[in-house]
């Protein structure tokens, strides 16, 4: 009697288990779409007095676009905001030993936070810092391959749009070849939303009325 009792109780062990990792990562998950929420260029215009970037030239509350009539200083500061958003979260999950998927899945949800952020109406940005804070936190080698990437096609071209589209695209095979398939799908779903919210400019880019980088 004592026997089975004593087995019935080592068998739940790694059922808790299993349950308290369930929870601390979707805790997790949770936080980081809460920080991916947090419009950088909103905030940041908001605190320097500036009009709201939804309100101005593309209507997107990023980088590029705060570029056009705030300047070079509040455009770096979104920029480095957008990506330390995405970055942090990633950094502690791997500080507290998540797995691959754990935090593939924390990764995605500060991405999915910036595009659809629950503090500005589900209305944010393009997922471009983003996206690139997220894998310079996942993998440092991806993350510098894109940036390179999207800095090469944006000096040639002087699109932002055009070299985040390209950078998106090939930024699947960079995930496969340095880092794991588990990285690499989490990255297409990532690709494909960034790419969804480019469909303006994918327009604009076919009818040659995108703005190129700099200009007004």
């Amino acid at each position: 009697m004592y026997s089975n009792s004593r087995h019935n109780v080592l068998e739940l062990i790694p059922l808790k288990i299993k349950e308290n990792v369930m929870i601390e990562n979707l805790i997790a998950i949770v936080i980081a779409y809460l920080c991916g929420s947090l419009s950088t260029a909103i905030i940041v215009c908001k605190i320097l007095h500036l009009p709201d970037p939804r309100s101005q030239g593309s209507g997107n509350p990023g980088a590029t676009n705060v570029l056009r009539y705030g300047g070079k200083k509040v455009a770096i500061i979104t920029l480095i905001g957008d990506a330390l958003k995405c970055a942090i979260p990633i950094w502690l999950a791997k500080a507290y030993g998540f797995n691959e998927l754990g935090l593939a899945l924390v990764a995605f949800a500060a991405f999915f936070g910036h595009l659809y952020p629950v503090f500005f109406h589900f209305k944010g940005g393009k997922g471009v810092a983003s996206a690139l804070g997220c894998w310079l936190a996942l993998a440092w080698p991806v993350g510098v391959l894109l940036a390179i990437t999207w800095l090469f096609i944006a000096i040639i071209t002087r699109y932002s749009s055009l070299a985040a589209l390209l950078s998106a695209l090939i930024a699947p095979v960079y995930a496969w070849y340095f880092t794991n398939n588990t990285f690499a799908l989490m990255t297409i779903g990532m690709s494909l939303l960034l790419i969804y919210r480019h469909a303006k400019n994918i327009r604009n880019l076919c009818t040659g009325k995108e703005t190129k980088i700099g200009k007004k």
